[in-house]
């Protein structure tokens, strides 16, 4: 089947700093590449340096002009996302764009982060709570675009309120469903908190609908030493049009971190049959994500697991 190719026009962004996690590989290094394609100067916070390094050195070679440098971060740890931000916070900068953009998704076995909690939860959601929360002065400083990127997962199960941090007994998918809900019902009470307390950021999310990422792909990280099924099934698809790209499927958060028409507290995906693929565009919430007191409610958990505070 004949692929149509899919993009969008990019705004120039010259001027404006740009932060977005998981940018080494897969989507996040199209994401990085895009805006620094744009002009925006990017910041690629990683936590091995040596891929990091090969990530800057393809971006170059496409944009040899390119303003792209590292900082350290391991969202599996809290230390680690506190570290990043008193690293910023130092250089004193004002953030315009924060792509929250790194995950990972069913490691083989239960796994926890530094601080105890179980890896999904902890990666995806409440490292990437507390990283907007410690670079929030520069984020109000810029009045920045907060994007936060979930998942097709996040309209599957639902959040695991007995047990957040899922210290029981464990099921891999239900907890990557519970941390992208967790995640998509943060980033709509972000722009809730933020109209409300007057701190001039915006927040949206976006979702990619289906491609063939490295998220189900061999990780040897976390214990993964081969491909998975799945990966292998949806680089089939992909082949075939069935499914996007990593180049198509990071147009959802691109367009809804950088376009002029992107509203506050919407949510972004690919607009083909069944959001699977397609071009970028506004969506309806789904189910999971409509509830104000359910992101209330884990606004309020993950402050305490995070041990951050935002502004009254």
């Amino acid at each position: 089947m004949a692929r149509t190719r899919t993009d969008i026009i990019v705004p120039r962004l010259t001027g404006t700093l740009a932060v977005v996690t998981g940018a080494s590989d897969g989507m996040g290094l199209h994401l990085a590449t895009r805006l620094a394609g744009a002009g925006a100067e990017v910041i690629m916070p990683v936590r091995n340096r040596s891929k990091g390094e090969t990530a800057i050195a393809a971006i170059r070679a496409e944009h040899p002009r390119a303003t792209v440098s590292l900082r350290d971060l391991d969202l599996a740890s809290l230390d680690s996302v506190a570290a990043l931000g008193d690293t910023l916070r130092a250089e004193g900068r004002p953030i315009h764009f924060l792509i929250n953009n790194a995950g990972v998704m069913m490691p083989p076995t239960h796994q926890h982060t530094a601080d105890g909690y179980e890896l999904q939860f902890g990666t995806n959601h409440l490292a990437h709570f507390a990283l907007v929360a410690h670079l929030m002065p520069l984020l109000r400083a810029g009045r920045a675009r907060v994007t936060s990127q979930i998942s097709v997962s996040a309209n599957r199960n639902s959040i695991n309120w007995d047990d957040p941090a899922w210290t029981g007994p464990y099921d891999a998918r239900r907890a990557y469903s519970h941390s992208k809900i967790s995640f998509g019902l943060f980033g709509l009470e972000l722009q809730r908190r933020s109209a409300a307390g007057g701190w001039g950021i915006t927040s949206n999310i976006s979702h990619p609908g289906i491609a063939p990422t490295s998220l189900l792909a061999a990780r040897p990280e976390v214990g993964r030493s081969s491909d998975t099924m799945g990966v292998r099934m949806i680089r089939v698809l992909s082949r075939i049009g069935l499914a996007g790209t990593p180049q198509t499927a990071m147009l959802p958060a691109l367009y809804a971190a950088t376009s002029p028409d992107a509203k506050p507290g919407a949510f972004y995906g690919p607009q083909g049959p069944r959001n699977i693929s397609g071009p970028p565009g506004e969506q309806d919430l789904w189910a999971n994500l409509r509830s104000e007191q359910d992101a209330a409610r884990i606004w309020e958990i993950s402050e305490k697991l995070a041990h951050v505070s935002f502004p009254a």
